[in-house]
């Protein structure tokens, strides 16, 4: 079965039924360092395809008040708005992240890329970019194995990786991560990736 971002009732499924083996609970080591490093703090963070998003709640927690999450299952959202009952309404976007418009200066990249099918890959990185002001940033984490037809998760390469994203993006870092969880450690690459002035269509 092809499972992709459009498959609301799978993903919603997987939440109440606790199919969520991508969900460690707490916010990934290599993420929460890069925000640790960030001194903006009024910048616009979008978390797409965020679940239960450990990252938004780190970042609402340290001063980010311009955090949005979205994802196309609700019950990830009602988890978060359980454990940060201040976090705005409006800033917990349930839709189709395809559809999204609006600006940020960062998005946030966590388990989401992974999850669409390899078919959406371009549609993906098209959206990234037009989602993202000039000089905004893409970061987070993309695994490094072995693509196969059997997913989500759907893996990668550095090399898949760096050709699919070079024509819109300045490749800052793509790097095996040195502190993954236990669990990822030789599976995740981290990256931040620059949005080009003028992309190569």
């Amino acid at each position: 079965m092809k499972v992709n971002n459009l498959d609301k009732q799978y993903w919603e499924n997987r939440y109440k039924e606790n199919q969520t083996g991508w969900n460690i609970g707490y916010i990934s080591t290599p993420i929460k360092l890069y925000i640790n490093q960030l001194t903006d703090k009024s910048i616009r963070i979008l978390i797409p395809g965020a679940g239960n998003s450990y990252e938004a709640e780190y970042l609402w927690l340290n001063g980010f008040k311009n955090v949005f999450v979205l994802d196309i299952a609700e019950q990830p959202l009602f988890n978060i708005k359980k454990r940060i009952p201040e976090f705005p309404d409006n800033q917990l976007l349930h839709n189709d992240f395809f559809k999204l418009g609006d600006s940020y200066d960062l998005i946030i990249e966590q388990t989401f890329f992974c999850a669409l099918h390899p078919s959406l890959r371009e549609a993906y990185v098209k959206s990234i970019y037009s989602l993202l002001r000039p000089k905004g940033k893409l970061s987070g984490l993309l695994f490094d194995f072995d693509l196969t037809d059997s997913g989500p998760p759907f893996g990668g390469s550095k090399t898949e990786y760096f050709n699919l994203f070079n024509n819109h993006f300045n490749i800052r870092t793509l790097e095996p991560s040195i502190n993954s969880i236990k669990e990822r450690q030789g599976k995740e690459l981290f990256f931040i990736f620059e949005k080009k002035a003028n992309a190569i269509s």
